[in-house]
């Protein structure tokens, strides 16, 4: 992350998820501005204890949206939701074993009966804030996955089954045609977490027990585990960085890790 950028405002979606959580935290921890886009106002402010700005909205409805936007300079998108279906899809009348089993066997009557699919999250989510976004915004950043050039190619034709990555290339195209400065981000399998403390310094202390070093690569060409806390890394470190703007990068972690992550040296070489 390039220096200067401490007069600007960054609006983070999804902000209360695994990874949400540790992009506020490491944005805080560099004393940016944040302001936090979220459903759920008291639980944001428990878990930032009035650390940042809370605008209370969802991105899957456009017009709570414009509230959020004022003198937003970045945006970064963590929201996301299961690959798979699950309590997170928001079913009604509460499914039980049975319903979910005939959801899992039917993926086109799952993606109908769910008010938190992909498509509803990460498609039309996204498009909603591309649509409201400032026109003068420096960079929208989005969490995106590996695969989504691969989607018919295993294992990712497993992962796509209920169309995780058809919503998150559907979203990528958005972004891309959007005439807005970005950065895709596409890790690989998310270890370490998710994380659910609502203390803010838990958060900023956190550490990947393992010991992997970051791997860049583009093209959609690299496949593993991503740790979340490199996964925010990535968010935070690419603000204002010229060599992410206008790029998709994927992101997994491999081989021996120094002492210190170069993001600098890694951006260059994408």
């Amino acid at each position: 992350m390039t220096s200067g950028i401490s007069e600007d405002l960054v609006l983070v979606a999804g902000a209360t998820g695994g990874v949400g959580q540790l992009t506020v935290a490491k944005l805080l921890d560099k004393n940016l501005k944040v302001r936090v886009l979220t459903r759920n106002a008291s639980k944001a402010e428990n878990m930032f204890a009035g650390k940042v700005e809370i605008a209370v909205g969802d991105i899957r409805n456009l017009e709570t949206l414009p509230a959020a936007m004022t003198n937003v300079t970045h945006i970064i998108c963590c929201s996301g939701t299961t690959a798979f279906p699950s309590e997170r899809w928001q079913f009604e009348n509460n499914p039980n074993f049975l319903d979910y089993f005939g959801l899992f066997l039917n993926p086109d009557e799952a993606k109908a009966k769910a008010k938190n699919s992909p498509m509803k999250v990460d498609a039309q989510g996204v498009s909603n804030l591309i649509e409201v976004a400032p026109k003068n915004l420096k960079q929208f950043v989005f969490i995106s996955s590996c695969g989504v050039e691969r989607k018919n190619d295993f294992p990712y034709n497993i992962l796509n089954s209920y169309g995780i990555l058809d919503a998150k290339q559907q979203a990528e195209s958005t972004i891309k045609n959007s005439n807005l400065p970005y950065t895709i981000i596409r890790p690989g399998r998310l270890i370490d977490g998710p994380y659910t403390s609502y203390d803010l310094n838990t958060l900023l202390r956190a550490k990947t027990d393992g010991k992997l070093d970051v791997v860049i690569g583009t093209g959609d060409k690299l496949t593993g585990d991503t740790s979340r806390i490199d996964v925010a890394n990535a968010c935070v470190e690419c603000l204002n960085n010229s060599n992410c703007y206008n790029k998709a990068f994927e992101i997994v972690n491999k081989g021996q890790r120094p002492s210190e992550v170069d993001w600098n040296s890694l951006f260059e070489k994408i």
